[in-house]
């Protein structure tokens, strides 16, 4: 009887023991709907101009549609987080156009540089902050790949078009070149996402491109003739 007693008892310790981790599952499954729910993105439209936000908000949903995704809830929380760093970007240089534009109406000399760098440093600080934490925000509903089709869409696809050209003007590239050219494009990309107009961030990118150039011609390429040779080669396919 005692050795029944004991089997009963290790039976019950072992359901027991199943149950656990179909608890906690259940627990965390719930703990991710409420923390989910709690991090509703609100898009930050207070005291700014209505058209300057739908204009804003419009660039936004272009880029979430080319993501295809399915729950309006997540289109609306990632159209919210990228139309958020829009306006952060906007917040950040204004406020460094401002504090500029105060000094050197009333600063004079050193005092003028002095503050000036000051102001340049807390706008990187800012810069810095905004950057970490826009993929950081994004990584909550989107994908790595999708992560980085928004990164593209910020910077007109930039990354794509320069890479596809390079490899279709130089036919001839080794794999690590081809990898070192869209390790350079993409590190261009991040300077780019943060850049304070289209035109800045076409400078980012052009930095990079006067790089690749120099990696190339110390590879022995003839940019030159590659360059020559490629514009045939559309002449002709356009001829056909």
């Amino acid at each position: 009887m005692k050795r029944n007693r004991n089997m009963t008892k290790n039976k019950k310790t072992k359901n027991n023991t199943n149950l656990v981790p179909l608890q906690g599952l259940v627990v965390l499954f719930f703990l991710l709907i409420i923390a989910q729910s709690i991090y509703a993105v609100a898009l930050d439209s207070k005291n700014r101009d209505p058209k300057y936000v739908e204009t804003i908000v419009a660039r936004s949903q272009k880029i979430v549609d080319k993501l295809e995704l399915k729950s309006d809830e997540t289109i609306t929380q990632v159209r919210n987080i990228i139309a958020n760093k829009y306006f952060s970007l906007n917040d950040i240089y204004t406020e460094r156009d401002s504090a500029v534009s105060k000094m050197k109406r009333t600063l004079t000399g050193e005092a003028k540089n002095s503050a000036l760098e000051m102001a340049q440093n807390r706008k990187e600080a800012a810069l810095y902050r905004s950057h970490f934490a826009f993929p950081a925000d994004l990584s909550l509903y989107l994908t790595t790949s999708q992560i980085e089709s928004v990164k593209d869409g910020i910077t007109y696809g930039v990354v794509k078009v320069t890479y596809d050209s390079t490899l279709d003007m130089i036919p001839s590239l080794k794999e690590e070149e081809k990898a070192q050219i869209l390790a350079w494009l993409k590190e261009a990309r991040e300077f780019a996402i943060d850049a304070e107009s289209s035109n800045k961030k076409h400078e980012a990118f052009g930095k990079y491109k006067g790089r690749i150039n120099n990696y190339l011609s110390a590879r022995g390429y003839d940019l030159t003739k590659e360059r020559q040779n490629w514009y045939e080669r559309i002449k002709a396919n356009k001829s056909k």
